[in-house]
């Protein structure tokens, strides 16, 4: 998923130098069951502020966590491809999954909602195109959370360590001393480590 935000990464905002191609990106990672009030604040709160200022620096990737319902798991597939849509779901977690909304969170980010339902609904994947289909990219995510012992939505990871959590509707483990929850913090450890890299 790293890198597929398309246009909600890939342009510096105003002012702003590009970042080059060839740079070393800080890896930022947020790890969520859909239906949450706790991935809802986490991303609202914490990771879309934070991507706002600095997503040209980040490596991005949203994974999800497996200990959920059906309703929760067929909405999940398409939120692995976009940091806004996955945001505009979430903040409306409680009607997960109707059609309308992930019509309509589809529509506002640019996410043609017939080929996300056709993701999404195809049950085995296409060896002659090379095109995981939604389970197979939903159990990726699934995986690659367990791999790495995260069992906590929401769970922030900057460079590859575990940053902060959201639990209960209350920050937890957070780095700085607990001031990683702030989005000035987050930002401007992810500077740091920018600076670090490049």
């Amino acid at each position: 998923m790293r890198g597929k935000f398309g246009a909600l990464l890939s342009t510096p905002k105003g002012g702003e130098t590009p970042v080059p191609a060839s740079s070393n990106k800080v890896p930022l990672e947020a790890h969520i069951m859909s239906k949450c009030p706790d991935a809802q604040d986490c991303l609202q709160k914490l990771v879309v502020p934070a991507m706002e200022q600095i997503s040209e620096k980040v490596d991005f990737e949203l994974s999800f966590i497996a200990r959920c319902g059906e309703t929760e798991k067929t909405t999940r597939m398409p939120t692995i491809r976009s940091l806004g849509f996955a945001n505009c779901l979430v903040g409306q977690y409680e009607d997960i999954p109707d059609r309308t909304l992930v019509q309509n969170c589809a529509l506002q980010h640019g996410i043609d909602f017939e080929s996300l339902n056709s993701c999404v609904s195809r049950q085995e994947d296409d060896p002659t195109n090379g095109d995981l289909s939604g389970l197979a990219l939903l159990r990726q995510s699934a995986v690659h959370s367990a791999d790495l012992e995260v069992h906590t939505s929401c769970t922030v990871r900057l460079d590859d360590s575990v940053w902060c959590v959201r639990d209960d509707g209350e920050w937890k483990n957070c780095a700085k001393e607990g001031k990683g929850s702030q989005v000035s913090t987050l930002v401007e450890e992810i500077e740091r480590l920018w600076d670090e890299k490049n």
